[in-house]
Parts: C-alpha cells; sequence; structure tokens
C-alpha cells in the first residue's frame, strides 16, 4: 500500500490535526530535539522520554529538515511494555490516549515510565545532517474532544442537517452482506448512507459502546465533507439518553455500585465536557424494548441539554411524528415546568440501507441545526442554545427560521426575548419547502401572538409570516411548527423564551 500514498498522506496528516488541536493551544510539555547524519541511513534510534503517572492522552507532533534533499525520518513509538505504533512517513502528529488513538497506533493506558520515540532514517545523503524536534504534550483529566476533522468543514455560518442517533455493527447495527447474509454493519455504510442523504453531520450512537470512534477517526479523512460526532446510547434499564462529543469512558450500570444513582451518570457526562439528551421518553419499556421508555425516578431534569422529542423507530410506528409514542408531550412538560430543554430528533437507525431494495432510513427525521460553523464544538453549542428544529421526514431543503425582536433586542430559536411594556415585539418567521402548509403556534405564550395579515396557508415555496406580540408581564414560552394541509407535522420548532424585562431572571437553562 506505501506505493499508493502520497494524495492520502495529506489527508491522513490534515485528519491528525484536529486531534490535537487543543494540544497546539499550549506550549509543549516536552520538547525532543536532535540529529541525525550519514551513519545513521537505513538505521533506527530510539528516543527516551518520561511520561508522569496519571496522563491519560499523549499528543505528539513530529517535523525534521533536509526533506528538499530526500531526507526521510519515519516514526513509532513504544511505551514501558510494547510497541504502540509505526506511522512512518505518512503523519507528523499523533494522539495516543486510553479510549482512542491516531490511525496505525494502539489505544490504551498509558503507562508511567520511560517511553520512546522509534525513529527510522531510510534515506539520508552521505553529505547531509537532518534535525528532528518533537512536540509533546500530556493530557490528564477529561479534556474536552476536538473531534476527528482537521478544521470546520464550513467555516460559515448557516443551518446545518444532520441525525444523532444511529447504530453500527459495534452495537446492534445491521445490514446484508455482500452475499445478501445479514451481518454486523461496518461503520462505513453508515456514513455512505448519510452522505447519500445530504446530510452535513451524524453522531453514531452505538450502545454503551465508544469502540465505532477508532473507525471514525479512520474514516474522517475521506468523508472530509461530512462532520463525525463522537457519540453513545447510554442504555439502563430506566431509560436511555444520547451522550454526545467525548470518548472517555463513562458508566452506564445505573443502580450498580458504580453508577448508585442517575446523579453519578451525570456527573461523569459534565466531567467528560459530554451533552446529553433523553432518548425515545414514550416509548414502552417491556420485552420488547428494555428500558426504552423514560422512567428513572427523580429526574434532575435541568442537568439535560436535550429531549429526542422526534424518534425514527416511534415515527415508523406511528406513522406521524404526533403519535401515540411522540416524546413531544414529554418535552412540552418540561418547557412548561420552567426547563429550557432543546428538542431534537433521531432516525435511531439499526441498517444502514442503501441497496436497491431497501431505502436507508438515515436522517428521518433530521435535526437541522443553525451553527456558527459546521465543527463539532459550534454544532453542540448551537444545539445547547435551542437553534434547532426538526425536519420530520428529512428533506434536504425545507426551513423554518424565527426571529423576534423587542426594540434593540434580537431573539432566535432557542433564546430568551425580554419584552418590556413599550411597543410590541415582533416575531418574523421564514418558511421555505412547505407550500400550502400552515404555520402553527404552541405555547403558554402563542395567545399572545396576532398574524399580521391573517391566518392564512403558506401560499408559496418560500414564505414569510409576521406576528405581533402583546407582553403580559410574565414568563412564557413560545414556537412554532409547520403542518401540511392535513395537520401532518413536518417541521417542529423550539421555543423562543419570553421575560419581562427587568430584574426577572428567565427559566432555567442547563
Amino acid at each position: 500500500m506505501l506505493k499508493f500514498l502520497p494524495a492520502i498522506i495529506l489527508a491522513l496528516i490534515a485528519a491528525n490535526i484536529g486531534q490535537t488541536a487543543r494540544a497546539a493551544e499550549r506550549a509543549p510539555d516536552l520538547i525532543l530535539r536532535g540529529a541525525v547524519a550519514a551513519a545513521d541511513h537505513q538505521t533506527y534510534r530510539e528516543v527516551p522520554f518520561k511520561v508522569p503517572a496519571g496522563v491519560t492522552r499523549l499528543t505528539l507532533s513530529f517535523d525534521y529538515s533536509g526533506k528538499a534533499q530526500h531526507t526521510t525520518i519515519d516514526l513509532g513509538l513504544r511505551d514501558p511494555q510494547r510497541l504502540r505504533g509505526w506511522s512512518g512517513g505518512n503523519k507528523a502528529r499523533v494522539t495516543v490516549a486510553e479510549t482512542d488513538a491516531t490511525p496505525s497506533y494502539l489505544p490504551g493506558p498509558l503507562p508511567a515510565g520511560v517511553w520512546r520515540l522509534v525513529l527510522g532514517v531510510p534515506n539520508i545523503r552521505k553529505t547531509e545532517t537532518a534535525t528532528y524536534q518533537a512536540n509533546i504534550w500530556f493530557d490528564r483529566g477529561p479534556e474536552p474532544f476536538a473531534g476527528f476533522a482537521a478544521a470546520a468543514i464550513n467555516p460559515a455560518p448557516g443551518w446545518y442537517r444532520g441525525d444523532l442517533h444511529m447504530h453500527s455493527g459495534h452495537s446492534d447495527g445491521a445490514c446484508l452482506s455482500r452475499r445478501g447474509v445479514k451481518v454486523a454493519c461496518p461503520v462505513f455504510r453508515t456514513l455512505e448512507s448519510a452522505r447519500a442523504r445530504g446530510l452535513d453531520f451524524i453522531a453514531v450512537t452505538d450502545h454503551n459502546a465508544t469502540s465505532q470512534s477508532e473507525a471514525l477517526r479512520e474514516l474522517a479523512p475521506y468523508f472530509d465533507d461530512l462532520l463525525l460526532i463522537p457519540g453513545r446510547e447510554i442504555t439502563t434499564f430506566q431509560g436511555h439518553a444520547n451522550v454526545f462529543g467525548p470518548v472517555a469512558s463513562l458508566d452506564f450500570q445505573l443502580g450498580s455500585a458504580r453508577a448508585p444513582d442517575l446523579a453519578a451518570i451525570l456527573d461523569e457526562v459534565e466531567a467528560a465536557h459530554g451533552l446529553i439528551s433523553i432518548n425515545h421518553p414514550a416509548m414502552p419499556s417491556g420485552e420488547a424494548c428494555m428500558g426504552c421508555g423514560w422512567t428513572a425516578p427523580n429526574t434532575p431534569f435541568a442537568r439535560f441539554a436535550a429531549i429526542e422529542a422526534v424518534n425514527g423507530g416511534a415515527l415508523l410506528v406511528a406513522g406521524r411524528a404526533d403519535g401515540p409514542l411522540s416524546g413531544i408531550p414529554f418535552w412540552e412538560a418540561r418547557l412548561y415546568s420552567g426547563q429550557r430543554i432543546t428538542a431534537i430528533g433521531g432516525s435511531d437507525n439499526h441498517d444502514a440501507g442503501l441497496d436497491a431494495v431497501r431505502a436507508s432510513a438515515i436522517g428521518v427525521p433530521t435535526t437541522v441545526v443553525h451553527a456558527q460553523a459546521l465543527d463539532q464544538t459550534s454544532i453542540l453549542a448551537a444545539i445547547r442554545a435551542g437553534h434547532v428544529f426538526i425536519d420530520v421526514e428529512g428533506s434536504r431543503d425545507r426551513l423554518l427560521e424565527v426571529e423576534a425582536t423587542a426594540g434593540a433586542a434580537r431573539a432566535e430559536m432557542g433564546d430568551v426575548l425580554a419584552v418590556g411594556a413599550g411597543p410590541p415585539a415582533r416575531i418574523g418567521v421564514h418558511v421555505v419547502g412547505v407550500p400550502g402548509g400552515r404555520l402553527v403556534a404552541s405555547g403558554d405564550g402563542a395567545a399572545l401572538i396576532q398574524a399580521v395579515g391573517g391566518d392564512r396557508p403558506l401560499d408559496g415555496p418560500d414564505t414569510r409570516r409576521d406576528f405581533i406580540l402583546a407582553a403580559d408581564g410574565a414568563v412564557h414560552w413560545l414556537r412554532f411548527d409547520v403542518r401540511d394541509a392535513a395537520g401532518k407535522l413536518l417541521l417542529l420548532g423550539n421555543p423562543i423564551y419570553l421575560r419581562p424585562a427587568g430584574p426577572d431572571g428567565p427559566p432555567h437553562r442547563p
């Protein structure tokens, strides 16, 4: 394979830069410098260095001079017990951690003691001397995981479409093999299906597993137009929840000594800088799907950032997003209690499909996020902020934008708008792709609005509607959905939260 590497090397190097973005923001903890000369031609050199106790992630950048003179220095890494990997000349940055590692390297515990850079010199000319430098960073705690991409896949603000709940062969995802046999489905099939669907981001959320992260790391350079967000579905006997962002180990055995209560799990999620969302809360829990419905007692909902209001499995069974298995009433109950929790959707796909017979369910529904960029940090921040709507049917282009203004203040979905006793606030709603549909306002603030020009069907593929909002001095929430002419829910919006101008605080935000 090495003779085919030149075009791939740049992509692999770029992918690994993303793994160490956080490390590059600070000075290295250790710098190793040295030189090679003609006597080192076609020899190996091991450069020792000490790894302190408690390190959970090691990041290494490596560079050397003399490349124009065809000097080549290959790179590998040994821990005190074993070879951790050999990348030769194809990677300038390497990450090795307990839970994940750059392709060519092995994840696992990082034992304290003497480690070694393994340097191979396949070529250096007789008259040349080359210098090298290795920068090394040590991380000792659950640092936020930077993600698999080198940089923002798209640095521009915009609406980005994704699926936040899907499974691969690393848990119970299955698909047909080349011979038509049902097998544990490899991760790349899910990614292929997501791109065929036109998605911008996905989270592969296998049950209590992060082993899929190794595949995602390897596939990220190839799927460089698709943001791959680490995820897992924490599956307990009292409910399921997706965690997005970290790859660190998290306990899931709710009710055991490892996780005696839900607070213990949430403590670990927060320490790992994860975003947690309750999954399919209204699903029945029993022999058909143990623990699928949310029954955990004394749930501290303020510690959850999101709720899966629309689940693809429930959607398939009921034929509509607001059917008997819908998570929307569960989510709305939290809103009425004063919580600010984002509604998201996920296909809960277990079969990547993509053959002539079966269409993939990936992307149905689609979570559409208004983010500052298409990168992991921006997407998760926008979900936390509630800048989200759900495209129930998973179209490629439907849009729901809501903007409220009160004087100089502005709010979009998920934001708080302070409304005073002065002129009434105004709300503008922009809908694309639902001609003939209807806007429907929901929430305890819906009675405060009046349509400008009357409540009439959306009269084209790109329609704007204006509303006047008369505040009553109380705290409210208000959202807009879009339904078709028969009343079927197509787009589910997140609320704008209203509060009186002055000292009164907004509803709680996790």
